[in-house]
């Protein structure tokens, strides 16, 4: 009995923090947020201007959601409470377990939900694209990224963002040269925006005969979708406009015609492509809007005051520059080298388990915020 009353005393200690996080995410305005825009959408004059429309049912479900996430918060936590309650008064001690769980993942929702007040950037709640590329290093390199496009695609499964493949282009021999998807959802940018950079794997390398370790690297970036409401200067001249012809894993990733496109912004040397729709037209547009996007994010990440003053800056998908190691050999460890939050469950890691590694970057940010603000 001892370990229910426990667990109850946790639940009656975060009621309160439950409250202050619905007033931390501003459910009264939510709630009013949500009843003028359904008025809005009433209105008969309301798909007069279709690309209006679509923002405002966009914002809408965006609100409907953040409203419906937080009021399952609470059921969870009057659905816990109740069986705790009933453990306690008919002594089920064969319940425990289903009680623990009970709590834990209520915990665990709600700790989700307090990192999403930490994100106050202006994009963050926007989706992301996500671009993969391998280093150096042939087939052992093209596999990581291959490995690491599979990561992301379980984390967003997990956590109920949809995905879209943009690019695809297969390795020589196995895993991927580069590709690119874009995360759907609420806040998947500012999510996802921790997981930019170079990331190294080391292990025994199933393609080597020799059964030798090797150490591997490859880069993700991240950067916010941006509709076409705002507005970027892209000189016609500072681009280069490639097709060709698209090539996916199985035919069944992208259409295998020459409509792919790979646009080049010469000034930065930023390079974005898109093979998945069905016409050169619709892939420059997405190639367009991925390259738009990406500027506006160098532009605010690096406090530009215009895209102008963004230049081409390269790193090397190689070792010294790298955000975090998984390592599978000689023992297994994944570490992100800025928050030194670290997991030993390599395989949870790599089927998306990285909630861990993004909240620890979150907190570390938020850290920094505070204290600037002191």
């Amino acid at each position: 009995m001892v370990e229910f009353d426990e667990l109850r005393l946790t639940l009656v200690n975060m009621k309160e923090e439950l409250s202050m996080l619905g007033t931390a995410i501003g459910i009264d305005k939510v709630k009013a947020e949500i009843e003028r825009l359904e008025k809005q959408t009433a209105d008969e004059s309301f798909w007069q201007n279709m690309e209006e429309g679509q923002k405002t049912l966009k914002l809408l479900k965006n609100m409907k959601d953040k409203l419906l996430e937080y009021e399952n918060l609470c059921k969870m936590y009057d659905d816990a409470f109740a069986f705790v309650e009933l453990c306690i008064e008919f002594d089920d001690e064969g319940e425990l377990p289903a009680v623990k769980k009970a709590v834990e993942d209520f915990e665990k929702e709600y700790e989700k939900q307090k990192l999403s007040t930490l994100l106050s950037g202006e994009y963050d709640n926007s989706n992301a694209i996500i671009t993969f590329h391998a280093g150096a290093g042939g087939t052992e390199a093209q596999d990581w990224a291959e490995m690491l496009y599979r990561m992301y695609t379980r984390f967003a499964e997990r956590s109920g963002f949809d995905y879209k493949i943009l690019d695809y282009t297969d390795g020589d021999e196995a895993g991927i040269k580069s590709a690119s998807i874009l995360i759907e959802g609420q806040n998947a940018y500012g999510f996802l925006k921790s997981e930019a950079g170079i990331h190294r794997l080391v292990r025994v390398s199933p393609f080597d005969s020799s059964g030798r370790r090797h150490t591997s690297f490859a880069s993700v970036d991240v950067m916010p979708e941006i509709d076409d409401s705002v507005e970027v200067d892209i000189k016609p001249d500072d681009i280069k406009v490639d097709t060709y012809r698209s090539s996916g894993a199985g035919g069944q990733k992208v259409n295998k015609t020459d409509s792919a496109v790979r646009i080049t912004h010469i000034p930065t040397g930023i390079v974005c492509a898109c093979q998945v729709e069905r016409s050169q037209h619709q892939n420059r547009e997405v190639a367009m809007r991925m390259l738009r996007s990406k500027l506006i994010e160098i532009k605010e990440r690096e406090h530009l005051e215009k895209i102008e003053d963004i230049r081409g800056t390269h790193k090397d998908i190689a070792w010294g520059s790298q955000i975090r190691s998984y390592v599978f050999m000689p023992y297994t460890l994944a570490k992100d080298h800025r928050t030194d939050f670290e997991m030993g469950n390599i395989n949870a890691v790599m089927d998306g388990e990285i909630d861990g590694f993004i909240n620890a970057y979150l907190q570390m940010e938020n850290h920094k915020k505070i204290g600037k603000a002191e």
